[in-house]
């Protein structure tokens, strides 16, 4: 039955008795570690320094940076769509986009320009797959963004589909600044707490950094092997 863990006991203490030991039914003591340089890395960073540090890690990860505010934003993005060649266009549905002043574009100017925009909604099913992959443009907004590594984390919930990041050719993620932190300790330890806030956790989360490549053949690196070819960060000075 649906939201009902069957036979669980049974089950655990069958796996303890091979193991040869009883079954461990206490919580478990986190340890604390006499060295944990993890913390170390980038400890005393301010946003400016992180995001120093995330503009010299994209030229690395082949992905394009731009700095803006909310009021230049749509013109900004507006930019990088051109560039990469317009629609069609999928989005997740956030109202953080509303926020930031792009209804105009999304809904007025792009359609204006025949170019296709495709809201998620969840209750379309797998026609936004469809849209998704058919798609030049996808734009989705960080939650997480890693500095030292160059890479946003996405939660995934009904509004905010997967795909939108994965199958379009290429990929557009928009950074609140204040998402900016050193690397993914600092990241696991944010989702730490919205779990211990919260009790949820996001069907799906995914790091992702820059465009999709591979280079497990002789050490070469090859960019844009699946998922999108290129990819661009637009960082929005929210501070």
């Amino acid at each position: 039955m649906v939201g009902m863990i069957h036979n669980r006991d049974n089950f655990l203490n069958q796996i303890a008795s091979r193991l040869g030991r009883p079954r461990i039914s206490s919580p478990v003591e986190r340890p604390t570690w006499r060295f944990q340089p993890q913390y170390e890395v980038l400890k005393d960073a301010t946003r400016d320094d992180l995001l120093e540090v995330l503009t010299e890690q994209c030229k690395k990860i082949h992905t394009n940076l731009y700095v803006t505010n909310s009021k230049d934003l749509s013109s900004t993005l507006h930019e990088v769509v051109t560039d990469y060649g317009g629609g069609p266009i999928v989005t997740w549905k956030d109202d953080r986009f509303s926020e930031w002043g792009l209804d105009t574009l999304f809904k007025n100017e792009w359609p204006d320009q025949k170019i296709e925009v495709h809201e998620w909604n969840h209750s379309s099913g797998e026609q936004n797959i469809a849209k998704a992959e058919k798609a030049n443009v996808g734009i989705t907004i960080s939650e997480i963004t890693l500095a030292e590594s160059g890479t946003v984390v996405l939660f995934s919930d009904e509004n905010k589909g997967r795909t939108v990041s994965f199958l379009p050719a290429t990929y557009i993620a928009l950074i609140p600044k204040s998402t900016l932190v050193p690397r993914i300790t600092q990241a696991a330890q944010k989702m730490r707490e919205i779990h211990k806030k919260t009790g949820h956790v996001a069907s799906c989360i995914n790091f992702i950094t820059g465009p999709s490549n591979s280079a497990d053949i002789e050490l070469n690196l090859v960019v844009g092997v699946h998922g999108p070819v290129k990819a661009s960060y637009i960082v929005i000075d929210d501070l």
